[in-house]
């Protein structure tokens, strides 16, 4: 057992070794780090860089270079022992936000925007998909259908449980603006504390709700502020919430430089609440509240475009603003679709590329006749019908030639026109693949369109691929 256990630690650091020789050695490396699948290098000459050199070791499932750094994709798991191993080595690390610093430095301001966006929606999406899974199960089993197999129905339900249920699925959204205040402040080096406070503040039970005023049967107005500006709560404003959060946080910084030590604790804090209350509900709120609904009104105009079309060409671009990494972006527009509707029809349609990849790399991996092909190709399909695409997308479907790639985009649009004329939304976010189906419960309809539209997605993307797109390289056996 110890001998098994030694070779598995010597198959990583000889990993580790090979990897930092095809890179140009210690003395390219600047820093190194990792996410979840990706080991990411910052390198002084990328030029040196042989890519196919370094795809031949083993474990590794394909290169990019990104943003200033050098990524190499290993997988969940194999990427924490691998790095493990370069840390016994000497290679110089960083955290990925000292990374992050480095790459900023050299990245123009539209990287640095999406990875601001990244920063600030990543931490609370879990949040909000288990949110969205709740309401997905909440709409099967308080359904009089289901409930009439029982002998019950909606009716018989205790007011209780229908407000403990109502409490597990609208906190999230209710108090949406604070948890992304919370994240912003965060995100750039304020207190946490300070952002959710702020948040809060911006749907205080002080303020008319939003929801209440846009609703011309309830009776509610927004309080006019000098006789022109309406003092409205922002419940479901995702980008008020996001601006807000951000100069809340560069302010604190600012006043924490030039507050005397003794008063900092208590007056930096009593300065950023006022003045970003002020400036958030008479200013900003206002006129960023007007921009949000116009954005998710061009979306959903996009979306419901006749024949398909808006459908089509979402799906057709998803899966190239993923390779560029402008796919980020669109966390605020979902987020901001989910406030205001209840239903994200964007990622339903952005899905698509999970199914249409998987299909893809599918089909190289089964025609293939190069065993590391194979190999790489099996764990690529895995993790992309579980939710992860890096593997699949740079390890196999771009890794020899752009045919595969072409198939993907077209049957992603193909995809995505289908579930436009069909209407199909999801209620959630931030699943990908197979997990993706939950965001559909809700109603077994959508369910069963989107399922069906999946399979479609993965069995076209397959055989296209099986037929037209296996590149060269692969179908030579391995000597």
């Amino acid at each position: 057992m110890e001998n098994k256990i030694g070779k598995m630690e010597n198959k990583y650091e000889k990993i580790a070794k090979e990897l930092i020789q095809c890179v140009g050695g210690s003395e390219n490396i600047l820093s190194a780090t990792h996410c979840a699948t990706r080991l990411r290098l910052i390198v002084k000459d990328r030029n040196i860089i042989n890519d196919e050199n370094v795809e031949k070791v083993d474990q590794v499932k394909g290169v990019f270079f990104t943003s200033g750094q050098y990524q190499i994709i290993l997988g969940t798991g194999i990427v924490n022992k691998v790095y493990s191993e370069i840390q016994k080595l000497g290679i110089s690390t960083s955290t990925k936000e000292e990374q992050k610093e480095m790459v900023d430095k050299n990245s123009n301001p539209l990287k640095r925007l999406m990875r601001i966006l990244a920063d600030v929606f990543i931490p609370i999406i879990p949040i909000l998909g288990a949110t969205g899974l709740f309401l997905g199960l909440k709409g099967v089993l308080f359904n009089d259908n289901v409930l009439a197999m029982f002998g019950s129905s909606t009716a018989n339900i205790p007011p209780y449980l229908l407000t403990l249920v109502a409490v597990l699925t609208e906190t999230a959204f209710a108090f949406l603006p604070a948890v992304i205040c919370w994240s912003a402040f965060k995100t750039f080096g304020g207190m946490p504390i300070i952002g959710l406070i702020l948040g809060l503040m911006l749907v205080s039970p002080a303020l008319p709700n939003a929801y209440a005023v846009a609703n011309p049967n309830s009776g509610v107005k927004a309080i006019m502020a000098f006789g022109f500006i309406p003092l409205v709560g922002y419940q479901g404003s995702v980008l008020t919430a996001l601006i807000t959060g951000i100069l809340g946080a560069k302010l604190e910084k600012r006043l924490r430089k030039i507050m005397p030590d003794v008063l900092d604790l208590m007056f930096t804090p009593f300065f950023v609440l006022l003045i970003m209350m002020i400036v958030s509900l008479l200013i900003l709120g206002p006129a960023l509240h007007i921009v949000e609904l116009g954005l998710v009104s061009v979306i959903q105009s996009l979306v419901h475009l006749p024949f398909g079309i808006g459908g089509f060409m979402i799906g057709l671009t998803y899966p190239l603003a993923v390779l560029t990494g402008l796919h980020h972006t669109y966390i605020m527009i979902e987020t901001s679709l989910l406030a205001t509707t209840g239903f994200n029809p964007l990622i339903t349609l952005c899905a698509m590329y999970a199914f249409s990849n998987a299909g893809t790399c599918l089909g190289i991996t089964v025609k293939a006749k190069k065993r590391s092909a194979k190999v790489t190709g099996v764990s690529a399909v895995l993790s992309q019908l579980l939710g992860i695409s890096e593997p699949a997308l740079f390890g196999v479907v771009m890794r020899y030639s752009l045919k595969p790639m072409y198939i993907m985009l077209m049957v992603s649009g193909i995809s995505g026109a289908l579930l436009s004329l069909f209407n199909v939304k999801s209620n959630s976010y931030g699943l990908g693949g197979i997990p993706s189906l939950l965001m559909y419960i809700y109603d077994w309809k959508q369910f069963l369109l989107y399922a069906a539209i999946a399979a479609f997605a993965l069995i076209l993307s397959f055989t296209l691929t099986w037929m037209f797109a296996v590149p060269e390289e692969v179908m030579k056996a391995d000597k």
